[in-house]
């Protein structure tokens, strides 16, 4: 067993820079913000499987105006019970708050049953593009940098599968300078091969994906020419047993080389460690995630990774079924992982609920990750037959109060925040440039809800990279920053995690009542370090590989400002 020792100058350092958060409030301004969105998921009656797994959520800054727009990915209608038209959805960031709906401007007003989102510049052109995961067959808008998207999974290679598709992410696992495709995918489903499944003897219920064959993630190689190749065997990630529903890139042996992780629902977890040389060595049960403590396969459905604890190493977590936990795998730095949360409040408190999106993000800009689950059951009738179950679950909001330690405040944050969903997929982004991170969470077969923050108090600094001999968006790029005395933290820019969503593509690092990151340092994929020093807080700064800091935006708005205004 993994002795615990914290020392006291940690603890120290951690509670001294973490000042009271419960003024924060997440208020939700969804309608106000002209959100209208509501998913699809098609059910009639029959309880398919498929209907009960989305919607993702992505956001992207889709015309280059350094504001974060919000793609909602939906389903559509089981053939033959058609009932109302439904499509992707594009809402425009109108700076102030606001959002206007400009799919159909933008050439996104498509159906599909969708799933979830990444978001990427694969062809280095400095315009993001959108891949979006589905139940058939998923799909790549190349974005034209001009507001529109074109359609492009034919020309590009990526057509021909027809899998149930879930996460996905982009990732340069070559380090060629471009980015590569990861996706994973859940269970060989189809209408044909439905089966009926009960929970009470007599209603049908949806069944579990043990009644399902597997199906193996696929890794698409980037080939250059706004072509891709399906790298999956080569690569040795073929494995038709995983039932994946979540992605993460992580660097989990700091080698340099971005490593794969997946989480599996009902099949054991898999780490994917990246040899160097385009291939890839499956490594989850030594690594100590493929299963839970006593060995069991869990339910695995979102996941993400970060260095919690500032311990040099990225853990993780994973969200699980109810009954389960939630999975807080900690990073020991010998090739071992081992989960916290049996220990922890956040195994605890989240024993009955059923996770799905879930992230590492800093709430209060303490300079300490925070967790976030999103939660809801899958069987609207669940509570006839467990008790302590239920179908709408409020999330979890755990903060981290250093040392390795959480404490849930998710009833501190506001009442709209703390009510119950039936969530699915969730990200987070600084909608309105006030330096402080807002949220937006789906719901099956409901309504999206976007929650602004409010009250944060502490200092933070935004880092947006672009590369140049590496991948246009910098993404698999390390930055790491020093403030105050000896405060250091790092993150890594990455593609997916959380459940078929997409956060932004920016690093916020919150500085707590520091003022300036002393020294920052940014270690682009392929090892290149670019070191600078003294960069004021309360800006977002651009850092443009081999040429530093090329453009630097003041927030809109001090945090102070808005905690006032919502006082």
């Amino acid at each position: 067993m993994r002795r615990h020792f914290i020392s006291l100058a940690i603890l120290l350092s951690a509670f001294s820079t973490q000042p009271a958060a419960s003024q924060i409030q997440f208020h939700d301004i969804t309608a106000q913000a002209g959100i209208q969105f509501v998913h699809n998921n098609g059910a009639f009656g029959k309880k398919y499987l498929p209907e009960t797994m989305g919607p993702g959520v992505a956001f992207i800054d889709y015309d280059g105006d350094g504001w974060p727009d919000i793609l909602l990915v939906n389903s559509e209608d089981w053939p033959g019970h058609k009932r109302t038209a439904s499509t992707l959805k594009l809402y425009r960031n109108n700076h102030n708050g606001t959002f206007t709906d400009v799919t159909a401007k933008a050439g996104l007003a498509f159906s599909l049953f969708g799933m979830g989102a990444a978001v990427g510049d694969y062809d280095n052109d400095g315009h993001d593009d959108i891949f979006v995961t589905a139940l058939g067959q998923s799909h790549l808008f190349h974005n034209n940098g001009n507001g529109t998207f074109t359609d492009v999974t034919k020309a590009s290679g990526l057509w021909g599968p027809d899998e149930f598709s879930t996460s996905a992410a982009w990732v340069d696992y070559d380090q060629d300078g471009r980015l590569d495709l990861v996706v994973a995918n859940y269970v060989q489903w189809s209408i044909q091969t439905d089966i009926r499944c009960t929970l009470d003897g007599t209603h049908k219920s949806y069944c579990t994906p043990e009644s399902y064959k597997g199906s193996s993630a696929r890794l698409w190689h980037n080939l250059g020419n706004g072509k891709f190749e399906d790298a999956t065997r080569k690569a040795g990630l073929y494995d038709s047993s995983s039932k994946s529903l979540g992605v993460a890139i992580l660097d989990f042996n700091n080698d340099g080389w971005l490593d794969i992780l997946l989480a599996n629902d009902t099949q054991p977890n898999k780490l994917y460690l990246n040899k160097g040389n385009g291939t890839f060595e499956e490594i989850g049960v030594t690594a100590g995630i493929a299963f839970s403590e006593d060995g069991i396969a869990r339910a695995g459905m979102g996941i993400d990774a970060a260095d919690y604890d500032r311990s040099g190493h990225a853990s993780l977590i994973i969200s699980n079924f109810s009954n389960q936990m939630i999975s807080l795998y900690h990073n020991e730095g010998n090739g071992l992982f081992i989960d916290e949360a049996p220990r922890s409040e956040v195994g605890r408190n989240s024993l009955v609920t059923l996770g799905f999106g879930c992230f590492f993000f800093d709430y209060d800009n303490d300079g300490w990750p925070d967790i976030f689950v999103a939660d809801g059951h899958i069987e609207d009738q669940i509570e006839r037959v467990q008790k302590r179950v239920k179908y709408a679950e409020p999330s979890h909001l755990f903060r981290n109060l250093g040392g390795g330690k959480f404490q849930e405040v998710t009833e501190s944050l506001g009442a709209a925040f703390a009510a119950p969903h039936v969530a699915r997929g969730a990200a987070y982004a600084d909608i309105d440039n006030d330096g402080a991170l807002d949220l937006l969470v789906t719901t099956n077969g409901g309504k999206a809800h976007l929650f602004q923050s409010a009250g944060v108090t502490n200092n933070s600094l935004r880092v947006k990279l672009v590369g140049t001999k590496s991948n246009r968006d910098g993404i698999g790029a390390v930055v790491r920053i020093t403030s105050g005395k000896n405060e250091k933290q790092w993150q890594m820019l990455r593609s997916g995690s959380s459940y078929l969503s997409q956060s932004e593509l920016i690093l916020t690092f919150g500085l707590g009542n520091q003022t300036k990151a002393d020294t920052l340092e940014v270690q682009w994929p392929g090892g290149q370090l670019e070191k600078l020093s003294n960069i004021s807080g309360g800006q977002t700064v651009t850092i443009e590989e081999g040429k530093g800091v090329v453009t630097s935006r003041p927030y809109s708005k001090s945090a102070t400002v808005k905690n006032a205004a919502a006082k």
